[in-house]
C-alpha cells in the first residue's frame, strides 16, 4: 500500500482527497495554492530562530500556550515514557513572535487557514448522510474565526548520539484537532499506521502538502473519519547531522463547537493537554 499525491486541481479531487482520509486517515496534495516559496522562506529564516539564543526570550506562556517550548519540556506521545526529540514554537495571531518573523508567519497562517476552509468542505460535501448529520454545525463554520487554530513551527535538531534508549523525534500519536495542514518538510522521516499495522512513508516531495484527521473529527463524525496514528523516526547516516523543520497548523474549533454528545472542543482539548502534560 502506497499514499499516492492527488493533483488539487484535477476534476476528481474532492471524492479522491476524502476516499483518502477515510482509508487511511491521511490526503496528500499537490499543485495546491498554498506559496512554496514562503514556506521556503520560513523553513530558512526558523531554522536561523532555533540556531539563536533569542528563542529563550519567548519562552512559552503556560496558560495561553504561545511562545517557545524548548526540548526539555517537549512533548510526550500517550504511551509513551520518552520525550520526543524535537522543539518547537507556537504561534497565534494574538501572541507573541519575533517582530522579524511575525509578518511571514502571519501570511502563511491566512493562506493556510483559507486553504483548510476549503478542505473542510469537500469533507463535509462528500461525507454520507448519516454522518453529516451528526455535525452540529458545518465542519468549515466550526473553525471560522476560531483563535484556537495553532500553527507550530518544530525543530527536530541532528541527532548527537546522546539521546535516551528508545527516544525518536515524534512518538507515534493522534493529532487532537479536526484537521493538521502541513507542507512536506525539509527532510523525511513522517511515517503513518495503515489499518494492517505497517508503517508507510508519507511522500514528502517538497510542494506537497499532507492532510491528516484529528481526533476532534473523528468524534465529530462517529468514528466515520479515523484519526491516524503517525510518527517521525529517526534519520540514519549522514542525516544524523540535519536539521529537520515542520510547520503543522492545527486546526481548531472554537472552544464552544459541540463536537459529540459528551464533548465541546473545549473539554476534549482540555482532557487532551493534560495527557500530554502540557498543562
Amino acid at each position: 500500500m502506497k499514499l499516492e499525491a492527488i493533483d488539487f486541481t484535477a476534476d476528481d479531487a474532492q471524492e479522491r482527497f476524502v476516499e483518502s482520509l477515510r482509508e487511511t486517515g491521511f490526503g496528500v496534495l499537490k499543485n495546491h495554492p498554498l506559496q512554496q516559496e514562503l514556506v521556503s522562506a520560513i523553513y530558512h529564516n526558523w531554522q536561523a530562530f532555533f540556531d539563536s539564543e533569542d528563542k529563550y526570550d519567548f519562552r512559552f506562556n503556560a496558560e495561553t500556550q504561545d511562545g517557545f517550548f524548548p526540548s526539555e519540556v517537549s512533548e510526550t506521545a500517550k504511551g509513551h515514557n520518552q520525550r520526543d526529540i524535537k522543539e518547537f514554537f507556537h504561534y497565534y495571531p494574538w501572541g507573541q513572535c519575533p517582530d522579524t518573523l511575525k509578518d511571514e508567519l502571519q501570511n502563511y497562517y491566512a493562506q493556510a487557514n483559507a486553504l483548510a476552509a476549503t478542505l473542510l468542505s469537500w469533507v463535509e460535501k462528500h461525507s454520507p448522510a448519516d454522518v453529516s448529520a451528526l455535525y452540529s454545525q458545518s465542519l468549515s463554520s466550526m473553525i471560522e474565526n476560531s483563535d484556537k487554530t495553532l500553527l507550530r513551527v518544530l525543530h527536530y535538531p541532528p541527532l548527537k548520539g546522546e539521546e535516551e534508549l528508545g527516544a525518536i523525534r515524534a512518538g507515534a500519536h493522534e493529532d487532537i484537532n479536526l484537521l493538521t495542514v502541513l507542507p512536506a518538510a525539509n527532510e523525511p522521516g513522517l511515517q503513518v499506521k495503515a489499518k494492517t499495522g505497517e508503517w508507510l512513508d508519507v511522500p514528502c516531495e517538497f510542494g506537497n502538502l499532507i492532510i491528516n484527521i484529528g481526533d476532534m473529527l473523528q468524534e465529530a463524525s462517529g468514528g466515520y473519519f479515523p484519526s491516524t496514528t503517525h510518527r517521525v523516526i529517526n534519520p540514519e547516516g549522514a542525516d544524523k547531522t540535519k536539521s529537520r523543520i515542520s510547520l503543522p497548523l492545527f486546526l481548531h474549533p472554537k472552544p464552544d463547537v459541540v463536537l459529540s454528545e459528551r464533548h465541546t472542543a473545549d473539554s476534549y482539548l482540555m482532557e487532551r493537554l493534560k495527557e500530554l502534560g502540557l498543562i
